[in-house]
């Protein structure tokens, strides 16, 4: 069995978890305030996922264009989308949630912007 000890980001209190693991599913946590540390836990040992936030370039513009993932993307795609965001490019007008790089690494998700731009 193993031991794993993370921080919980299920919500503000930051709870540090124990959590025990055998056959890469999660036998017991600990050290949690809520149930949702529990569901973080799971989730973590099982499937990792994280949201990705970047800019991308406009041209004829000093600032770029923020943009997102609309979900959460399996931990292991982070690279792969981030050179996906790297490669985009951007036609003006722009607006809080218009899509940037569809159906991002295959993912079926897609990177959105996050502001307005002219």
């Amino acid at each position: 069995m193993e031991t794993r000890i993370m921080t919980c980001i299920g919500c503000p209190m930051g709870c540090q978890l124990t959590v025990e693991v055998e056959n890469n599913q999660m036998v017991s946590v600990t050290g949690n305030t809520c149930k949702k540390g529990v569901e973080y836990a799971r989730d973590e040992v099982a499937s990792p996922t994280r949201m990705v936030t970047s800019v991308v370039r406009v041209p004829g513009r000093k600032a770029p264009l923020c943009v997102k993932t609309a979900q959460a993307i399996p931990k292991d795609q982070i690279f792969a989308c981030l050179q996906a965001v790297r490669k985009a490019h951007v036609n003006l007008p722009v607006s809080i949630g218009d899509v940037v790089v569809p159906n991002v690494c295959n993912t079926g998700i897609d990177v959105i912007a996050t502001r307005n731009l002219d």
